[in-house]
């Protein structure tokens, strides 16, 4: 059951890619405008292009690790404010106008502070990194208040809050709050550092490559980067939950 199940949602996905070639192959019709609207064919045979050049794999690279970069980073700020906010009402609304500022500010603010502020480098690490520390932040939070309060005083009998208890016994009950709040997060982060490293042209990145191609009208290959986006999107998301799967069928 579970695997036909898989087979379903993998045939569902399989054609929602073909229902937004159909829409952007409708645009072009409605518009007359095959330079905005390339045909299908034209965007796939740019795709595999893309796949088979050298240089988009260095951009590819320098994206991801701007992405997994900030991701740590996002994780281990949104994980201590959110087991704080978690057990601390006062610290909840201390954090909350920060983390209502940060969800709310647009993206172009936030990168010009940034820029005036430290190296054009780090911005796509850094703006993304403080854009996703209040999605994880809230995910940590509401998953540490829906912990089971007897379950809580089961180790607290045994010893205080440390490291191991916080990854044998948090982490595991709080694991369907931060599974959604990581999968969206991933789709969030990779959208944020490829726009900002578009605004502050990062060399050798796919934020680059979109100005690029934007600037000599190839907008084919722009969304050629767009499927390579929702591929690697789909990859980091999956990839961890297939190892972890992996792993405890072997044990097993």
């Amino acid at each position: 059951m579970k695997g036909e199940k898989k087979n379903k949602q993998a045939f569902a996905f399989v054609l929602g890619i073909i229902l937004i070639g159909c829409l952007i192959q409708a645009a072009g019709w409605i518009k007359n405008d095959r330079l905005v609207f390339p045909d299908v064919t034209e965007i796939l045979r740019a795709f595999f292009r893309l796949l088979n050049t050298p240089k988009t794999w260095l951009l590819i690279h320098t994206t991801l690790r701007h992405l997994l970069t900030a991701m740590a980073v996002s994780t281990v700020i949104g994980l201590a404010i959110g087991l704080l906010e978690g057990y601390s009402d006062f610290i909840r609304m201390l954090f909350r106008p920060l983390m209502v500022m940060l969800r709310s500010i647009p993206m172009l603010v936030l990168v010009v502070i940034i820029m005036v502020l430290t190296s054009y480098d780090k911005v796509p690490l850094i703006g993304t990194t403080l854009i996703l520390v209040p999605l994880i932040s809230e995910a940590v939070c509401e998953g540490s208040r829906s912990i089971d309060k007897d379950l809580l005083d089961v180790y607290r009998l045994n010893s205080g809050f440390n490291l191991e208890v916080l990854w044998n016994v948090h982490l595991p009950l709080m694991a369907g709050y931060l599974k959604q709040a990581y999968i969206n997060a991933i789709g969030m982060g990779l959208k944020l550092v490829v726009s900002t490293e578009y605004l502050v042209q990062t060399k050798n990145s796919l934020g680059k490559a979109i100005n690029t191609s934007i600037y000599f009208n190839e907008y084919q290959d722009i969304y050629a980067y767009a499927l390579i986006m929702v591929l690697l999107v789909v990859l980091i998301s999956e990839l961890p939950l297939w190892l972890i799967k992996l792993t405890e069928n072997q044990s097993q």
